[in-house]
C-alpha cells in the first residue's frame, strides 16, 4: 500500500446527519461549553485504535445512515456503532474491523436496523481546526468540526497524513484485527440502562421512583444530540418547591413539569433547573447513544460503587486492547 500524504475525501451523499467529532471538550462546562464530542466516545476510541490512530483523532458520527464518501487516494478505515450495513468499494465491512478504501472507491452506510448512530475512523484522522482543544462540531454554537455544521453533499473534507507503507505481512495483521463484539456493535433492540440515583431522587413520589425502575419508556421523535425525550408513566414530584439550577452532564435524567423524563446526551446544556431523578452510568452511554424514535427501553438501578467498578474494568480492558494493537505494528 502506498503511503498516504495529506489528502481529502468527498461527501457524495451526506445522509440524515453527519458531523465531524472527536472525544469532545471535557472540563469546560464551568465556562458554559458543552462536553460534546462523539455521543459514544468509546466506540470512536476503539475504531481509532484499530487504525493505530491517537484515541482522540477526529472521525465522523453518522446518524440514521445514508452517508456515502469517496476517496481519491487509498485510506484505511474502521467503524463501530449500530447495526448498519457498511460497504467499502462495494464489499461489506463489519464493525470493529479494518478495511482499505482504494483510490476511486467509496464507503457507504445504509440505514441501521438496530440503533441509529455509527462512528467512522480514518487513518490519520480528519484535519479540522482545533477549537478549545477539540475538533468536534458543536451544532448549537456553530463552531468546530467542518465550519461548525453538519456535512453536506459535495463537501471536500481534509484528512491528516495516514500511516506509512505496510508490507504484505503487516497488512495481513491490520486486516485481522477485530474489536470485541460488545464494543464494535453495542446497539440493542430493547436496552436496559443502568443508573444511579440523582440528587433529587427524594423529591419524587414512591410511585414515580418505582415507575422509573419498573416501567417501559419509549423514545420520542423530539430527540437529538442534546437529549432523548422519553414517553411513559409520568414521574410525579412529592414536593413543588423551587429548585436551584445545578450542573448536569451526559447521562443525567431530568424530569420537567410534564413528568416525562429527558435523558441528556453529549450536547446537553451545562446547567439545568429540572429535578434530576437519576444518572445513567458512563459505561451505558453507548446504549443511550443508539436510542432512536419509537424504541423502547427500561432502567435498572445500580450503586455508585458498581458504576465505578464497571468503568474501571472497561478502561482497563481498553488499555490492554490498545497495548495489544501496538504490539502488532
Amino acid at each position: 500500500m502506498m503511503a498516504s500524504s495529506q489528502t481529502a475525501f468527498t461527501v457524495v451523499q451526506a445522509g440524515f446527519l453527519t458531523t465531524v467529532q472527536d472525544v469532545g471538550r471535557p472540563g469546560l462546562q464551568r465556562f458554559g461549553v458543552s462536553a460534546g464530542g462523539a455521543l459514544d466516545g468509546h466506540a470512536l476510541r476503539v475504531a481509532n485504535l484499530l487504525l493505530a490512530n491517537e484515541e482522540t483523532a477526529a472521525g465522523l458520527e453518522i446518524t440514521l445512515g445514508g452517508l456515502r464518501v469517496s476517496f481519491a487516494e487509498p485510506r484505511l478505515v474502521s467503524w463501530c456503532g449500530g447495526d448498519f450495513d457498511v460497504t467499502v468499494g462495494g464489499a461489506p465491512l463489519a464493525p470493529g474491523r479494518v478495511g482499505l478504501v482504494q483510490a476511486g472507491q467509496d464507503v457507504f452506510f445504509n440505514r441501521a436496523t438496530v440503533g441509529c448512530r455509527a462512528w467512522l475512523a480514518l487513518a490519520g484522522g480528519i484535519d479540522a481546526a482545533l477549537v478549545l482543544k477539540s475538533r468536534s462540531t458543536d451544532l448549537r454554537a456553530a463552531f468546530g468540526g467542518f465550519y461548525g455544521r453538519a456535512l453536506r453533499s459535495g463537501d471536500i473534507v481534509p484528512l491528516l497524513s495516514g500511516p506509512p507503507s505496510f508490507d504484505r505481512k503487516q497488512q495481513q495483521g491490520l486486516f485481522s484485527r477485530s474489536a470485541p463484539p460488545e464494543w464494535a456493535r453495542p446497539a440493542k433492540a430493547s436496552p436496559v440502562l443502568r443508573f444511579i440515583r440523582g440528587t433529587d431522587w427524594h423529591r419524587f413520589t414512591p410511585a414515580a421512583q418505582q415507575a422509573l425502575v419498573g416501567a417501559e419508556f419509549t423514545v420520542s421523535p423530539d430527540s437529538n444530540r442534546m437529549g432523548a425525550r422519553l414517553e411513559g408513566p409520568p414521574l410525579a414530584r412529592a414536593d413543588r418547591g423551587d429548585l436551584i439550577s445545578e450542573a448536569v452532564a451526559p447521562g443525567t435524567i431530568q424530569v420537567p413539569p410534564s413528568g416525562q423524563p429527558i435523558l441528556l446526551l453529549g450536547d446537553c446544556q451545562t446547567i439545568g433547573g429540572y429535578p434530576k431523578i437519576g444518572n445513567v452510568i458512563t459505561v451505558d452511554l453507548p446504549l443511550a447513544a443508539q436510542l432512536s424514535p419509537g424504541q423502547r427501553l427500561r432502567f435498572r438501578e445500580v450503586s455508585m460503587g458498581e458504576a465505578h467498578h464497571l468503568l474501571l474494568v472497561r478502561e482497563h480492558q481498553l488499555s490492554r486492547f490498545s497495548v495489544g494493537i501496538s504490539l502488532q505494528h
